[in-house]
């Protein structure tokens, strides 16, 4: 069965990576950008449609208003790509906006920014492939009869390509990416090209019909809030814009740089995509409505088209081919989508299980170096929104745009306060002169997204947003106990160790220990092993990351231990595996040598403790057991949660009448 499931893995994930293999992961400019830009570019897809619908509640008069939309859209995501910028320069871990408002505004506004993000990233991954299902199922109706089905289905071959590794993965998508590129902008040129130059009068096929107003004139506040409405859909397009400045660890050296030259292309590519396909919709007369019957002199049982496919077949009349390619490519790059935040939940969940906000698990890289416990825990979190949801783009939308401007706020605050904070200490004038001028891009930056944040709240919160704060807080919530809970376990750690000094167990036996930190549940599980009187007694730690091996090292040198610390190497990351090399060794070379392991554990009192505690030590008993001339000790070292079990009364196994054991 164990080489079963590993030639599974293996088919799946391919063979694993060294960790010195780290940097041959790294990417380059040219496939960093399709591998982060998916995101924003599949956004330019259907952000000018959304402008479209939402004013076309007010009937034909208010689409005049599209182009000045677009272009107010078009400026908050350049001062947004601008600010961004400054971010990756100032801070290049990859922590993105959750570093930035964590280091200047404190854990809390960054753990508020962390959720926002997470929330963010998994309804982006579920908003992405619903509308690509829905777009092909518009072609293909049995999709579209089996919509969720495909969707779950596409999120799992998804994630399978990113257990394989960013490298694999950002390959894998560079070509529809760029394909998708290309193509619109052979659109958007050629159709600009005929009306412009040549003299065409293109039309699309709705260049004919009217757009009756849903509630008759709209007037005064209400045409404001429908503006305001059409805006924060339109902002729609800067979702994925942050991506980058999460996944600078992810691009080659040097890295800062290459994020920002990346990202200064992708604002570039999505600034001028947008625009294009909103003054070419203008100039073909393409007409899109919330409702098909709005739609005046449209045939009966008329099933409305996207606005992409009535752009492309203007633009192409008479070249099918044209069309095919722009339809496909656009499904494509809304499937592909989701990769963006297939990279950055990870990362992010990989520091904020570093900062023990989150388990630790998501912290570890798996077999092809990519956060593997992050990519799964995404891909179901996004399942779990498309089956509540059944697929449907129209529930999705309206839910993941506040995230995305709940960080960016946050984050431009955070960058103020950033530059402010160095002018206090620095005195070259160049230098002063360059935070001067990043200061000033950021303050835009907060009072552009900030007055944003307002608009999307007050015209979305009845439409849907009220689901994505509700699970933010409830996120919010959730790493606040898990940290709380880390916390209170070193605190007690640190308490006993103050109160009790060394620990002294009294028993026989030969041991192995294993050591993962120089703590007392180590110190209990040294001191039962020693008063076995063992004839060989030996410390062992997995080296499954230099610098915590080094730290290691080092603390157990300076503390006053005096059983010598081995260290094994582990180049896969692994700890079962290297373990049971070393004690197989150990019994090959005395094969009458009995072999006891000591593995110091948790005991904890309630469920969602054990998960996050001793999962290694379970994987390595279950296979040590297995190992002749091997024993396993468990060292239970009480944490003050287990309490509470004493007073939970013993029930009755099958048997203990029978054998005597009850009165």
């Amino acid at each position: 069965m164990s080489k079963l499931s590993t030639a599974a893995r293996r088919l799946v994930l391919g063979r694993p990576f060294r960790s010195d293999a780290m940097g041959h992961t790294l990417l380059p400019k040219r496939i960093a950008l399709p591998v982060f830009a998916s995101d924003a570019l599949s956004s330019v897809a259907y952000a000018p449609e959304e402008i479209f619908l939402v004013l076309s509640v007010a009937g034909l008069s208010a689409y005049t208003m599209a182009p000045w939309i677009g272009i107010a859209v078009a400026v908050v995501m350049l001062v947004v790509i601008a600010s961004y910028r400054q971010n990756v320069h100032a801070y290049p871990s990859g922590g993105g906006d959750y570093e930035v408002v964590t280091t200047n505004l404190g854990s809390t506004a960054g753990l508020t920014v962390a959720s926002a993000l997470l929330v963010d990233y998994v309804l982006t991954v579920a908003v992405s492939m619903a509308s690509a299902m829905s777009n092909i199922g518009s072609a293909v109706p049995f999709i579209a009869q089996h919509k969720v089905l495909f969707a779950v289905a596409a999120i799992l071959v998804l994630a399978s390509l990113n257990l394989r590794g960013i490298r694999e993965s950002g390959t894998a998508f560079a070509i529809p990416t760029y394909a998708f590129m290309i193509g619109m902008y052979g659109m958007i040129g050629w159709g600009l090209f005929q009306i412009f130059v040549l003299g065409d009068h293109l039309q699309a096929e709705t260049a004919g019909y009217t757009v009756k107003s849903e509630h008759g004139d709209v007037l005064g506040f209400a045409m404001v809030f429908l503006v305001a409405r059409a805006f924060s859909s339109g902002c729609a397009a800067l979702t994925g814009v942050e991506a980058i400045s999460n996944g600078v660890p992810a691009f080659k050296k040097p890295k800062s740089r290459n994020a920002a030259t990346t990202l200064l292309l992708l604002g570039a590519v999505a600034v001028s995509l947008f625009m294009g396909i909103i003054v070419l919709a203008k100039e073909t007369g393409a007409k899109v409505a919330e409702e098909a019957s709005q739609l005046g002199g449209a045939p009966d049982g008329y099933q409305q088209k996207t606005l992409i496919t009535q752009l492309a077949n203007a633009v192409f009349d008479g070249f099918p081919a044209g069309l095919y390619l722009i339809a496909g490519v656009t499904a494509l790059i809304l499937v592909l989508a989701a990769n963006t935040a297939f990279n950055g939940f990870p990362v992010l969940g990989s520091i904020l299980a570093q900062d023990r906000y989150l388990p630790r698990q998501l912290h570890t890289r798996g077999d092809r170096l990519a956060f593997s416990n992050g990519i799964l825990f995404l891909a179901f979190a996004a399942i779990a929104f498309v089956v509540a949801f059944r697929a449907e783009v129209t529930a999705l939308i309206q839910l993941y745009i506040v995230g995305v401007f709940v960080s960016f706020t946050l984050s431009q605050i955070g960058m103020v306060r950033h530059w402010t904070r160095l002018l206090r200490a620095e005195t070259d004038a160049t230098q002063r002169r360059r935070m001067y001028r990043s200061r000033i891009i950021n303050g835009i930056g907060l009072l552009c997204t900030g007055a944003v944040l307002v608009v999307v709240v007050v015209t979305k919160f009845r439409a849907g947003a009220w689901i994505a704060i509700i699970a933010m807080g409830f996120l919010f919530v959730v790493m606040k106990l898990i940290h709380k809970h880390y916390a209170t376990v070193t605190r007690e750690l640190e308490a006993r160790a103050a109160e009790e000094g060394d620990v002294v167990l009294p028993s026989r036996n030969h041991a192995i220990v294993l050591v993962s930190n120089v703590h007392l549940p180590t110190k209990r599980a040294l001191a039962y092993a020693r008063a076995t009187r063992p004839d060989v007694l030996e410390a062992i730690t997995v080296n499954v990351d230099d610098t915590e091996a080094h730290e290691l090292v080092r603390k157990w040198e300076e503390s006053s231990v005096s059983v010598p610390l081995k260290v094994i190497a582990s180049p896969y990351r692994e700890i079962t595996r290297p373990v049971l090399g070393y004690v197989k060794r150990l019994i090959k070379d005395s094969p009458r040598t009995v072999v006891t392991v000591f593995i110091p554990e948790y005991v904890v009192g309630h469920w969602w403790e054990q998960v996050l505690h001793n999962q290694s030590a379970l994987r390595l008993k279950g296979r040590l057991l297995f190992e002749p001339n091997v024993m396993v000790t468990s060292v239970p070292w009480q944490l003050n949660s287990s309490e509470r079990l004493k007073g939970i009364d013993e029930q009755s196994a099958p048997g203990d009448a029978r054998r005597g054991f009850l009165d």
